[in-house]
């Protein structure tokens, strides 16, 4: 099959359900010197909800251009929905296995196993926890390099994502210096069914999968506590070793900051250290005319005796200056610029909500990882208490969750490219709540620019940007004590590197439950998704109808 490298955001395949998103990414190793915070959230709702279920519907999926299947398939799916939180303790859990039965001479059976997951375990009270997180999700790539929320209308196109890390963190204090350290090892997993090929008709080298290392300490002291201002050293260290080509990312850093209150509500914070960034790899097996050997899956064969070669090499200051904002417990501002891998970098996070009606959270970010380090991350950022918004009409999980933080997306935007890349952007959010209504929207932006080893398979990549861009938007109404209609829209447009290798895609969707019994629930859902890719003269356009029932234990 031929294909672009673009995996639009995998928020789109779950956008039919659920509210906008917003993704807070950091880089991997907090520059600014301090451990993400990962606490179990103050939710009202109740403590613990384990609702296991199981699932029965009929689907109809019309391809409606360029072509006109028309598929008609059950899917049978049991589930389970977790939430846990203690004083200390948390999880949330959202598991599925689902199986689709099609009919016909061209039907596709498949089965699929989705979800995510995150915990906290605390092993001594208020000092020490244990975290961890998972991934399943899948997306499906066509000829014109975009997702679908249809992954059966071609079962060759489908794609999954899988991430998991664990580790402990430390939070305690030695006198007046407060102490906080965080280790985790993470590991991610990209599979495709079908070779993806540029424009050009050339396999294109796609992430397979890569083990990350993250280890942080910070030692500080608050302003006032024993000087005017606040102190803190921070050490750090960041690795992902990519098995594409044995790609290895590692930042090493050591630094310290200064936080100056002007006054209340306002304080001036900057900080400076050492840090060294290498990005290296080795070369793909060569044939006898010189040309990089394919496997049968499409990525380079890696050729483990060639040397190891450097493609980014920064050592050397790293600093930092801004602002601390919180004039009270809804409205809070962090803004910094400086220097960072050798040049220019500016990131900070502004979150706002007047009442417990509404919310507005902006996050602009600057990093360099692969694309397993994304996930790892965005896993890691998530609260333990949180709610996963799936596919009404396949019930996938694509990336989206709820929870009494916020929206956040969980997973990869733009590329699936194995190269690494330093990634930069912004991504908004804003959610309202009027009476049985609730209204959302989001935005974003992500840049990529990958960096490769000159003279190697991956070297043509150095240099180039993939970009993407989207707007969500969502409304869910309560409909008496036992209906609820949820409308949801998005656009998204991806810039790739590759020639014609852009993509557009426009879709929208309705959703209505009705609860017949306290345990039974009939289900029924539309939707209607569009992409136009530069790959191809020809359009895709999908219409999909589910009816059902589900069943809570």
């Amino acid at each position: 099959m031929r294909a672009s490298i673009c995996a639009l955001p995998l928020a789109l395949a779950a956008l039919v359900a659920g509210a906008p998103a917003l993704a807070r990414q950091q880089p991997a190793v907090s520059p600014q010197g301090q451990a993400q915070s990962t606490g179990v959230s103050a939710d009202q709702r109740a403590n613990r909800v384990v609702q296991p279920y199981i699932e029965v519907g009929q689907v109809l999926s019309a391809e409606l251009s360029p072509g006109d299947d028309v598929l008609t398939f059950t899917t049978i799916a049991a589930g389970v929905d977790i939430n846990v939180q203690g004083r200390n303790s948390g999880a949330a859990v959202s598991l599925r296995y689902e199986r689709n039965i099609g009919y016909g001479d061209n039907s596709v059976d498949s089965d699929t196993l989705s979800g995510v997951a995150r915990g906290t375990l605390a092993l001594v009270r208020n000092t020490l926890s244990l975290e961890a997180g998972a991934l399943a999700s899948r997306t499906r790539v066509d000829a014109g390099g975009g997702t679908t929320t249809n992954p059966l209308v071609r079962e060759d196109a489908e794609s999954r994502f899988y991430s998991f890390y664990a580790g402990p963190s430390l939070n305690t204090r030695v006198g007046d210096v407060g102490v906080q350290g965080v280790a985790r090892v993470g590991y991610n997993r990209f599979e495709n069914d079908a070779v993806l090929t540029n424009a050009q008709g050339d396999p294109v080298d796609v992430f397979d999968d890569s083990v990350t290392y993250m280890g942080q300490v910070r030692a500080g002291t608050r302003a006032g506590e024993v000087l005017p201002v606040g102190l803190a050293v921070t050490a750090g260290g960041f690795q992902e070793d990519i098995s594409n080509l044995d790609q290895r990312v590692r930042d090493l850093f050591v630094r310290g900051d200064v936080t100056i209150p002007v006054s209340p509500t306002l304080a001036l914070v900057g900080g400076a250290g050492y840090e060294n960034v290498e990005i290296s790899s080795r070369d793909a097996l060569r044939d006898a005319n010189g040309n990089p050997v394919i496997g049968n899956d499409g990525r380079f064969v890696t050729d483990p005796a060639s040397p190891r070669v450097l493609a980014f090499d920064v050592d050397g200051l790293l600093w930092d200056v801004g602002v601390m904002w919180r004039p009270s417990s809804r409205t809070s501002l962090e803004a910094r610029v400086g220097e960072r891998y050798d040049s220019t970098t500016y990131y900070g996070t502004f979150t706002y909500a007047p009442s417990q009606r509404s919310a507005f959270a902006l996050s602009v970010y600057d990093g360099v990882t692969g694309f397993g380090g994304l996930l790892n991350r965005s896993l890691a950022s998530l609260s333990s208490d949180f709610e996963a918004i799936r596919n009404p009409v396949t019930g996938d999980f694509g990336g989206l969750v709820q929870g009494a933080e916020g929206q956040s997306v969980i997973g990869g935007l733009g590329s699936v490219r194995s190269a690494a890349f330093r990634g930069r952007g912004a991504r908004a959010s804003y959610q309202r709540r009027m009476g049985r209504t609730t209204a959302a929207l989001g935005a974003g932006y992500d840049r990529r620019t990958f960096i490769a080893a000159p003279g190697t398979a991956l070297g043509p990549l150095d240099g180039l940007t993939d970009e993407s861009y989207y707007v969500i938007g969502g409304l869910t109404r309560q409909i008496g004590q036992n209906a609820n209609l949820t409308t949801n829209a998005y656009v998204n447009w991806f810039d790739s590197a590759e020639p014609n290798g852009d993509v557009t895609a426009i879709g929208g969707s309705a959703a209505y439950n009705q609860s017949l019994t306290r345990r039974l629930t009939a289900r029924a859902a539309v939707a209607l998704d569009y992409f136009d890719s530069e790959f191809t003269a020809e359009d895709f356009a999908f219409a999909t109808a589910l009816v059902g029932l589900r069943y809570d234990f």
